[in-house]
Order: C-alpha cells, then structure tokens, then sequence
C-alpha cells in the first residue's frame, strides 16, 4: 500500500532541536511492517514521488528509485533528474529501515554528505492524488 512519509531534519550540532524546514515528503509503498516494498515499487513506480524542502532553497522534486548494487544487493535512491546521472540522493540502509513515526533515517545529498531524518508522518497516500503533493 502507497504511504505519504513526512522526514524531517533530526538533531545535529548545527540545529540541536532539529528543524522542520528541512526535510522530504515522500510516496512509496511500505509492507506490514512499515518497510519499503521493493514487489510493489515494481508495480507502482510512477507513484512513487519525493519532494524536497530546503529552507531558503525552495523545492526540488524526484522519484523514488531501486537500483542493484549497494549494501543487501540493491539502494534505494531519491532521483531528481532520470536523464542526468549524478544528482542523485543515496538513502543509507533505507531496505532495513522501518517507516515509523519517531524512526530515524539517513539520506546522502547529492554532495554524499549524510543528513539524519526523523520520521514524523507516515499516512495512507490518495489515490487521486499521487505523492500526497499539492
């Protein structure tokens, strides 16, 4: 089933209360377990969208990606751009994460610095609305 994952930025020496201005919203499916369900990725790719807020750096918009190599045999990626390699964000270990509100998670930008995430929304995605996205 399709979810709308909410992250926002964790704690960190730079904004030790973490900050809500920083983050992704994210539509892809999770199993019972609130991992990410690579069968149904497969069958729902052109759901599965992110959406990127920066702060002062305004948005950026992607998709969800399962790509072969990595640690577990594949990564998970968030990929702005499908005909420019190299603009790609990295989630680290995202197939053994469990989305769950409080969970944590880490991205790679596209520099390869890693961001630590919390999550803090992970609700049923519309149908009619795809990526939750306004």
């Amino acid at each position: 089933m399709l979810h709308r994952i909410t992250l926002h930025l964790a704690r960190s020496k730079q904004f030790p209360e973490g900050s809500p201005r920083y983050g992704y919203d994210i539509t892809a499916p999770l199993d019972r377990h609130g991992h990410l369900d690579q069968e149904e990725w497969g069958a729902k790719r052109d759901l599965c969208r992110v959406r990127r807020f920066w702060a002062d750096e305004g948005e950026r918009r992607g998709v969800l990606v399962h790509r072969p190599g990595g640690a577990g045999g594949a990564t998970w990626m968030i990929d702005y751009n499908q005909g420019r390699p190299g603009d790609e964000e990295a989630g680290y270990h995202l197939h053994q994460h469990r989305f769950a509100e409080g969970e944590y998670i880490t991205i790679e930008d596209d520099d390869g610095k890693p961001h630590t995430f919390q999550v803090v929304a992970v609700i049923p995605a519309e149908v009619g609305n795809p990526g939750g996205q306004r």
